[in-house]
């Protein structure tokens, strides 16, 4: 075996030693690059949007309620639930379509479903509708699946000191375009302008869907062969079932009933206004004990005899908040009690 010199034994042991710590430091170098090219490939997210509160409930409804009730109707493009009850006499007297106020279901429990179950025993087929969700309802869009990884702490901190260095730069003229923006009259009436267009367009989208499902509703009652037809409208409710008769002026439905009738947000014109106009058998139901109530059935009455209103009639009833079952029950016998009146008259 050969023998070395001191000299030579030393550097080849400090050669030796080297050559490992090297190759660990260049192997996670080597890698690094894939790693960053797999965290910069941007996620696509799939926004998907929610189902309306009025496809919810009716889901529920259907889950819920007998089969042999339930009834798929079609407006336009759209199919929506209607709650369907017989009645229970071999010669009915006609069909009463209930049109829930925003925020109910076709069974609410004031009002909207008491009368539907109730009805039928007096003689009365009843369908009661889902209607769409108002304007400020309209459901947002969300994000299929949640974001899977938060940025490091030095990233975040390379993200905010970037455009802090460039805010620092760029203040002065970014604060002179915004108080130009600002301050611009043109603009700020564009900005309005676009608002009320906006505003308006949904209204009137909606407005359509909710008549489109009143006449699909009034086309199934006379598929059922109802000799009279009867709009029943509780809270706003009341002011489609109106708007329905005096847009579309149906000759076959002359009967129109209001329950706690009221004017939804943003709509025109006012139902003092609207119902007297109308010059159908109509009775106007309200609750006294309620001054915004009181005060509105008042108006109606002042208006429908300014009109001369040949058959408007209002009933006053007395809210019943500690016995509502009772509460419920006076109200069906003075709408049958008005009912029979209008079949007697003719």
């Amino acid at each position: 075996m050969p023998m070395f010199s001191r000299p030579a034994a030393l550097a080849l042991s400090l050669l030796l030693s080297i050559s490992p710590l090297q190759a660990e430091e260049q192997t996670p170098a080597e890698e690094a690059p894939a790693a960053t090219d797999s965290a910069t490939e941007p996620e696509e997210e799939v926004r998907v949007p929610l189902a309306e509160r009025s496809e919810v409930e009716a889901t529920a409804l259907e889950q819920r309620l007998e089969q042999k009730e339930q009834q798929q109707l079609q407006a336009g493009d759209e199919s929506f639930l209607a709650l369907w009850l017989p009645a229970n006499v071999a010669e009915p007297s006609g069909a009463v379509i209930i049109l829930p106020g925003d925020d109910e279901t076709a069974d609410w429990p004031q009002s909207v479903g008491p009368l539907r179950s109730k009805l039928p025993n007096g003689g009365w087929h009843s369908l009661s509708l889902t209607l769409p969700d108002p304007n400020s309802d309209a459901p947002p869009l969300r994000s299929a699946e949640p974001p899977t990884t938060a940025p490091t702490e030095e990233a975040a901190a390379d993200t905010t000191a970037a455009p802090a260095e460039e805010s620092a730069e760029d203040s002065p003229a970014t604060d002179e375009a915004a108080a130009e923006t600002s301050n611009s009259p043109l603009d700020s009436a564009e900005t309005a302008a676009s608002k009320v267009k906006n505003i308006e367009e949904q209204q009137k989208a909606h407005a359509e869907r909710v008549l489109a499902r009143i006449e699909s509703a009034i086309g199934f009652a006379e598929q059922q062969q109802a000799k009279t037809i009867v709009l029943l409208g509780h809270g706003s409710g009341a002011y489609w079932a109106a708007r329905y008769l005096a847009e579309r002026k149906p000759a076959n439905i002359q009967n129109l009933l209001l329950v706690a009738a009221q004017l939804p947000a943003g709509y025109t014109p006012p139902l003092d206004e609207l119902i007297p106009q109308l010059l159908l058998a109509t009775g106007d139901f309200y609750y006294k004990d309620l001054t915004a109530d009181r005060q509105a059935a008042l108006k109606r009455s002042q208006a429908s005899k300014r009109q001369k209103h040949p058959s408007y009639i209002q009933i006053a009833m007395k809210a019943l908040p500690g016995n509502r079952e009772a509460e419920q029950e006076q109200l069906y016998r003075r709408i049958r009690g008005w009912l029979t009146l209008k079949l007697e008259a003719k």
